[in-house]
């Protein structure tokens, strides 16, 4: 299920629009866990700290190039959340996608939010 927000400004000349994706409920996801979820054509890792934050990322791991980060292990370093590839260790900021041990490296974050029970990402 897919939900279109309101356009941009008038006077603008075109249709800002920002499509959501429903990727699953709220309750199904456990903290401290990733899961894979295929947004318009990306694959996005999407991660519920225990504090009930929500944080959607791509599951791309850079640094191997498999979709693998949503299997990594969750945590926190100088108190910002984080999650560590499965495959070689680099730990990416959840918040800004940002790699901490190569910080020449990111990968893309996405918008998300809780809308009532449901989760939604940001197509764009």
């Amino acid at each position: 299920m897919t939900e279109t927000l309101a356009p941009a400004p008038a006077g603008t000349g075109t249709l800002n629009e920002t499509r959501w994706t429903t990727v699953c409920d709220y309750d199904d996801l456990q903290p401290e866990r990733g899961v894979c979820a295929l947004v318009g054509d990306r694959q996005v890792a999407i991660f519920r700290t225990y504090d009930g934050a929500l944080h959607a990322l791509s599951g791309h791991d850079p640094f191997s190039g498999a979709n693998v980060l949503a299997w990594g292990i969750v945590g926190t370093r100088d108190g910002l959340p984080t999650v560590a590839s499965p495959m070689y260790k680099q730990v990416f900021d959840l918040t800004t996608g940002r790699c901490l041990d190569d910080p020449a490296v990111s990968v893309p974050v996405f918008r998300i939010r809780r809308a009532g029970r449901r989760v939604e990402v940001a197509e764009s």
